[in-house]
């Protein structure tokens, strides 16, 4: 039997991270996932704003891992087939399966990795223990459970999932191409729904390496004819669903697979046990949309890495108690609280008729327009005064 402090059952964005960061601080722990390059996954495809970079940077990871991504620092914002603003905005794309990669890449010290599937756990507020398919046992004082939507090992332990909105959202993936030109004119884009018929928050478009990459999203049925129209005629679906957005963008093409995938929201029951701990959508998922599932996966294994592992391992046991605490830290409770608040209001501002969302949908619609035309006016102000300060040619 192999001995170590921490056990982490999935190897995806959770998992890898946090063993990054538990090798580094010395603690020892094991990462056991059954890929040893992690396959394509659709989930997340670019990492922005000051928020979400600045949750990263706490990981102590950002610095190196995002070198393996696309960087722009500009993002288009339309709606209505009118370009409302050229926001600076810092944004790094990145396919999940490079975005593990290069997370994995920064697993060292005290931190190994197993490729291996567990299949079965058994708890206490001692110790745990894993018995591995390969048949491999491994004892420890904690096990982190980092695997995502699969409910399997969870229900073992008794713990259930609570779903609070069924296929919440569909986000759909894609590559974007121009037709008739080299390159898009925006390092990236952001265009809002045309109306709330159209059930589509919106779309965005970002670089990633030698591409453009296209992530639209919607409010819709997974039986919906909608999503069949799209798969088989992808160009011919969208214009009907967004026809200005070619103002914008010009003439395009939908190259590569097309992926699929709705979210339920749901959070977890039961999980108050000695000696496991749950992490990102282990705990509980996120809207895509909103775009904070990656904020909740930091939060989470932060304050769990940072805070709570290295005070529960100064003492014996690993009682419910203490577990309690991580749940109840409130950096995560806020987070988390956040996240949900934030899928449900932006369901709403998109596709909701009531008076209220109207004028919601108004106000942010001359949001954007009004910092749009101040910085245009600013950026007009400063190339004349370069103008006038430029000496006269004889």
């Amino acid at each position: 039997m192999r001995h170590t402090d921490i056990a982490i059952i999935g190897g995806g964005l959770a998992g890898s991270t946090a063993a990054a960061m538990l090798g580094r601080a010395g603690i020892t722990c094991i990462l056991i996932d059954p890929h040893q390059i992690y396959p394509f996954d659709f989930r997340v495809e670019k990492l922005g704003g000051a928020l979400q970079l600045g949750r990263f940077a706490r990981t102590g990871l950002a610095e190196s891992v995002l070198r393996a991504a696309t960087q722009d620092y500009e993002n288009w914002i339309a709606r209505y087939g009118t370009l409302l603003d050229k926001a600076p905005y810092q944004q790094f794309g990145i396919m999940y399966d490079a975005l593990i990669a290069a997370l994995r890449a920064e697993i060292s010290g005290s931190a190994e990795f197993i490729r291996d599937k567990v299949v079965d756990v058994a708890t206490s507020a001692e110790r745990q223990k894993l018995v591995l398919a390969g048949g491999e046992e491994i004892s420890a004082r904690l096990v982190m459970l980092a695997n995502g939507l699969n409910v399997g090992l969870r229900r073992t332990l008794g713990i259930e999932r609570q779903v609070i909105s069924p296929c919440h959202s569909i986000s759909i993936g894609f590559d974007f191409t121009p037709v008739g030109r080299p390159a898009f004119p925006f390092p990236g884009l952001t265009y809002f729904s045309e109306q709330p018929s159209d059930r589509i928050p919106y779309i965005t478009l970002f670089p990633v390496g030698n591409r453009m990459r296209a992530n639209l999203f919607t409010y819709r049925e997974a039986s919906d004819p909608w999503l069949r129209a799209f798969r088989h005629a992808p160009v011919e679906t969208l214009n009907a669903s967004l026809p200005r957005l070619r103002r914008i963008t010009g003439d395009f093409a939908i190259a590569g697979d097309i992926r699929i995938r709705p979210a339920d929201l749901y959070v977890s029951t039961g999980h108050r046990q000695a000696g496991v701990v749950l992490v990102g959508d282990a705990f509980a998922t996120s809207c895509p949309v909103s775009g904070t599932g990656t904020d909740k996966v930091f939060t989470d294994v932060v304050q769990l890495c940072n805070v709570h592992i290295p005070a529960w391992l100064a003492t014996d046991g690993m009682g419910a108690d203490k577990i309690a605490a991580f749940y109840d830290d409130p950096l995560k409770t806020a987070c988390d609280a956040w996240s949900n608040a934030k899928a449900f209001s932006f369901r709403s501002v998109s596709i909701d008729r009531g008076m209220y969302w109207k004028a919601q949908r108004l106000a942010r619609f001359i949001a954007h327009f009004g910092r749009g035309r101040l910085r245009r006016l600013r950026g007009g102000r400063r190339r004349a005064a370069v103008v006038h300060v430029m000496p006269q040619t004889p």
